[in-house]
């Protein structure tokens, strides 16, 4: 956020409208942006909505403005500009478009009743930029607008789309063929103890060994999601931000304790890889997700280590790092980093345990003892504790590692695949169980796919994506190719289907 000014904001609360030319790019538009919220010693922090005129919510640079700040993005029809009432601008742009100023109209139309310009439009060389102030919370567009990636829907999750009978599942990453025989046999074996109270001692203690840590570092959890909640509930963040694209968990958990949450929305046009400077200094809680659910990319540990400073709590989601060969990004044994370091695992993906709910957070001493008070009273069942315990030993490790191989060599033969499939993007390097894909008009593509019985994940409801984006289970190369030809079948233009616009 280079020329950003720094100076402390309230809570969003303002919409940005954005008058821009074709080509225009993100750069432009957040320097007219900068020097409107400037003016009025605020800073990007302050932008609740970004709004424009619905022609132009297809140029790419609006979108990476709108990434870059971390809000929804919002068009408005000319009719509906016209009748907002912008107070200045330029003849010319009232005869194309019905208003003398797209910026102040759009800002005002998205603000709704009773809204008040700050000040007229700043201008730069190829955009405009106004600022207005909502009677109450900027929320939704007036009727007649299109929104773009509004406040997604956090809790909506890959076991929604398979829900119908009969669809083949690329929609959860869980993997097929799971629990294998001799863990469904162990699991079958605890049954027998039911009666007595769960002891995590023998479980714990098998999980610090596998990292190398001490037990008192190890919490176990129902599942890794649980600890998101207890997270949310002990620490107290003055700044929490959240690394997007990722699982959405972690934030839902954050704002249902009262905490706002800064996203910080990773580019496709730079891989989803996290750079330099994109965390803010002064953020206290970190949390990012490696490799990250959806976009697949793996984070180089270093660069993650880096995020550690004192007094802040850097949270690294690794509930996908034993899909990469040899985990070697991963943090779970790493102990001398500065502040608080937690690192998540999940039991769920590779050994298929979705339904057992067992995961485990490892974290310095003082900080584990903190989640544990915040725990019920034997949160995880005797099943899944022997889970823990029996997934931690070599002879499971290394079948693990195995199956990653296996994953990796399954996952090339999908990108493979799709990079036949025309109009189809994938961005970065994937490197766990699945695959995030750009595909125009994929939520239509996404219906064809379940009438021809396969089920994808929905990309709408991740932060900093949209209606354009899926994520596809890597799977065997036969469950792969028949999907494969689904696909070419199912996107726009392709023979039987409609084109944009139809």
């Amino acid at each position: 956020m280079d020329g950003a000014p720094r100076t402390p904001a309230r809570a969003p609360h303002l919409v940005l409208g954005l008058g821009l030319r074709r080509g225009t790019p993100a750069a432009e538009l957040l320097r007219a942006a900068d020097a409107a919220l400037a003016a009025h010693g605020l800073d990007r922090t302050a932008v609740a909505l970004v709004a424009t005129l619905d022609s132009k919510l297809f140029e790419p640079g609006l979108h990476a403005a709108a990434r870059e700040l971390g809000v929804p993005l919002t068009g408005h029809p000319a009719a509906v500009l016209a009748a907002a009432g912008a107070p200045g601008g330029s003849a010319r742009v009232a005869a194309a478009v019905g208003t003398p100023s797209v910026a102040e109209a759009a800002a005002l139309a998205s603000a709704g009743p009773g809204a008040r310009l700050l000040a007229p439009r700043t201008a730069t060389a190829a955009a405009t930029a106004a600022l207005a102030a909502p009677t109450a919370a900027p929320a939704a567009p007036l009727p007649g607008g299109q929104q773009v990636n509004q406040q997604p829907d956090l809790r909506h999750h890959g076991d929604a789309e398979v829900r119908s009978a009969g669809l083949v599942d690329l929609a959860v990453n869980v993997r097929t063929g799971t629990p294998p025989p001799w863990l469904h046999a162990h699991l079958a074996a605890t049954l027998a103890d039911l009666a007595a109270y769960p002891d995590g001692t023998a479980a714990r203690a098998a999980v610090a060994a596998r990292h190398g840590r001490p037990a008192d570092e190890v919490l176990l959890t129902a599942g890794a999601a649980e600890a998101f909640v207890l997270l949310a509930r002990v620490l107290r963040p003055r700044r929490a931000s959240v690394v997007h694209p990722q699982f959405t968990e972690p934030e839902a958990a954050l704002r249902d304790a009262g905490h706002p949450v800064h996203r910080v929305l990773l580019a496709p046009e730079h891989g989803f890889r996290l750079l330099p400077g994109a965390v803010p200094e002064d953020a206290d809680l970190v949390v990012v997700g490696n490799p990250t659910n959806p976009t697949s990319i793996l984070h180089p540990a270093a660069a993650l280590a880096e995020l550690a400073r004192p007094g802040r709590t850097l949270v690294v989601d690794e509930a996908f790092i034993d899909t990469d060969p040899g985990e070697t990004q991963s943090l779970a044994a790493v102990r001398d980093l500065p502040g608080d370091v937690v690192v998540l695992r999940s039991l769920t993906k590779t050994w298929g345990l979705a339904g057992l709910r067992i995961g485990y957070l490892l974290a310095p001493a003082p900080l584990v003892a903190a989640l544990a008070a915040a725990q019920p009273l034997w949160p995880v069942s005797t099943p899944a504790l022997a889970a823990a315990e029996v997934c931690s030993a070599p002879a499971a490790l290394a079948e693990a590692d195995r199956a990653a191989r296996t994953t990796a060599a399954h996952r090339d033969h999908l990108l493979a695949g799709l990079a036949t499939v025309p109009g189809l993007r994938v961005h970065g390097a994937p490197a766990a169980s699945f695959v995030l894909v750009h595909l125009p008009g994929a939520a239509a593509v996404r219906a064809r796919l379940r009438e021809a019985g396969y089920a994808v994940r929905r990309g709408d409801t991740f932060p900093g994506l949209g209606p354009d984006w899926l994520r596809i289970a890597v799977r065997d190369p036969a469950t792969t190719d028949a999907f494969l030809e689904a696909l070419r079948d199912a996107r726009p233009g392709a023979r039987g289907t409609a084109g944009p616009g139809c």
